[in-house]
């Protein structure tokens, strides 16, 4: 293909090189950074206080904010590829900021691929059942129905532009590792939280935040076009047992089980979300399309 006809090839050689756009670019961003070789990556940020830190990881910072759409016209036709990781409002059933963003992407040149962080919160309760991605979406909290809100817009943006944009949905379940803040659950032990009751108990699905963040990678670069992947380790274990294996590698104390009825009187609201939905997702697409290996197939390989 002559040079000019190519994405990249009639450019000026200092926009060749692949370019990165993070959006969102937290603990798992920042994981993402320090795997890339040989791409440019930028980095939207709302603090200017961030600036210097994103700078010292060799990231350009982009100041904008997704709420405000209006700051974000210098992102416009930058990035040959998008990380989108920024989450919802926390109020609301919709997404306006992923809204904004795609907006954003349909202007002047599009990005090859687009992968959007969403939540396995999106599947809602299946009472334990194994879980693909063929399951349609069942939220039942807010905070899930703002996803699906997000992931209908970023899918809308993959059919208007389906000859030049990829779009990539993973669903993530909760997220973990030691030198991530609040990735542990050792301070819910030493709180001596309760869980439920063996008979009420509930599955849970985990995934390392490096695990995570090769994902994120991998899927920029071989995800298939419009593609949904479940983004989990293979440890299928129920809440419950999860916390007493954690207290065993921690030499705490077993939290205390209680029943159903006694966690809707006794927990906060957000908790109890957590423990109103029974699931055991499949990840057999992303370890065959992705190719992910995972470093820590189970949780308690990624918490020891």
């Amino acid at each position: 293909m002559p040079s000019n006809q190519s994405p990249l090839g009639a450019l000026p050689s200092r926009f060749k090189r692949e370019r990165l756009l993070i959006i969102g670019c937290g603990d798992v961003g920042q994981r993402v950074v320090r795997a890339q070789r040989h791409v440019r990556v930028l980095a939207l940020t709302s603090s200017p206080a961030r600036v210097p830190a994103l700078r010292a990881q060799g990231v350009t910072p982009i100041v904008g904010n997704l709420d405000a759409p209006a700051s974000l016209q210098r992102l416009a036709g930058w990035a040959t590829r998008v990380l989108h990781l920024a989450p919802p409002p926390l109020q609301g059933h919709t997404d306006p900021r992923t809204l904004a963003l795609t907006r954003l992407l349909m202007r002047r040149s599009a990005p090859r691929s687009v992968v959007y962080g969403s939540t396995s919160g999106v599947y809602g309760d299946c009472g334990g059942e194994w879980v693909s991605e063929t399951r349609w979406p069942n939220p039942i909290t807010p905070r899930a129905q703002r996803r699906v809100d997000a992931e209908q817009r970023m899918r809308l943006l993959g059919r208007l532009r389906a000859s030049a944009v990829q779009v990539r949905v993973l669903r993530i379940p909760g997220i973990y590792a030691p030198d991530r803040e609040g990735g542990t659950p050792r301070e819910r032990l030493l709180r001596g939280t309760p869980v439920l009751a063996q008979a009420d108990d509930v599955f849970t699905n985990h995934i390392h935040a490096d695990d995570l963040a090769r994902a994120c990678q991998l899927a920029l670069w071989r995800g298939q076009p419009q593609r949904t992947y479940n983004v989990n380790d293979d440890s299928q274990m129920r809440m419950g047992d999860y916390f007493d294996m954690a207290a065993g590698l921690y030499g705490l104390a077993k939290p205390p089980r209680i029943s159903r009825a006694q966690a809707q009187t006794e927990l906060p609201a957000m908790q109890l979300s957590f423990m109103s939905e029974s699931r055991r997702m499949v990840n057999t697409r992303m370890k065959r399309e992705l190719r992910l290996q995972l470093c820590y197939p189970h949780v308690q390989d990624g918490l020891a």
